[in-house]
């Protein structure tokens, strides 16, 4: 699901500015390995592109998902090298599903600013039929871990009911395995665990599952679903080679005739 990537062209103020943190927060995750260094153009200016936008989305959220810097460290390290804007946001939004709220209110203009471009009145329906904004007062309620996902499907050239069905197929299995994966952490971890929960050491293990098991699985399902997607659009629409002709075939073609 990777895609090409474009030319860096912000500053590092500019990458601040629009991921919503500080430069100092940028330098910092620079300087930890989080984040790749950025491509140095002229006057040895460095230039970032989309892929650390997403990557540094992708930072903040497992931030506040919890997970110390250590196990973002990890995290990031079990990623692949080749990941896309758009694989990165894909991963962004389903961490963030875990979260409580997302959500923020914001101006039109501030919007925009999140997005990273201009946004037309069809561009604001086709992000509130996808339940990325909702029109609030004279502003929009807008879902912070689907917008850039749903920013970068305004340029797909296919219908927002198709997108929307998209989302209910992708809404309806994934729920599913959350509740698979739920019952199966009630029914073979934590059941066991609550017979032996007077030992500290299992307790302290449990403590650590807990507040690394989401990501961790965000992860994993990430990952299964980029392999399968790739394997069904394969299958889907790449033709199988023709069969080259036996012997047998060629010269049975040549009584025919």
């Amino acid at each position: 699901m990777t895609t090409q990537a474009q030319e860096p062209t912000l500053t590092v103020d500019e990458l601040a500015a629009r991921a919503g943190v500080t430069v100092r927060t940028v330098r910092f995750y620079s300087t930890r390995g989080l984040l790749p260094p950025p491509v140095i153009g002229p006057r040895r200016v460095g230039h970032y592109g989309p892929e650390h936008l997403s990557r540094l989305a992708l930072i903040e959220e497992l931030q506040h998902q919890g997970m110390t810097l250590s196990a973002i460290e990890r995290y990031l390290d079990a990623l692949p090298d080749d990941l896309s804007a758009h694989d990165l946001a894909i991963h962004r939004a389903l961490v963030s599903a875990w979260a409580p709220d997302s959500a923020e209110q914001v101006s039109r203009a501030e919007l925009q600013r999140r997005a990273g471009r201009a946004l037309s009145d069809p561009d604001v329906r086709r992000l509130t039929a996808m339940n990325v904004v909702a029109p609030v007062g004279g502003g929009f309620r807008v879902d912070l871990g689907l917008l850039r996902l749903g920013v970068a499907l305004l340029d797909v050239p296919i219908s927002y009911e198709t997108i929307l069905a998209a989302r209910t197929v992708l809404v309806e299995h994934t729920r599913s395995a959350a509740h698979e994966i739920t019952r199966l952490f009630r029914d073979e971890v934590w059941g066991p665990f609550t017979e032996g929960e007077d030992d500290p050491e299992r307790v302290e293990a449990m403590k650590s599952l807990s507040a690394h098991m989401q990501p961790m699985v965000v992860q994993a399902l990430v990952t299964a679903f980029q392999r399968s997607l790739k394997e069904e659009l394969r299958a889907a629409f790449v033709p199988e080679p023709a069969e080259e002709p036996t012997e047998e075939s060629a010269e049975d073609s040549a009584g025919s005739g």
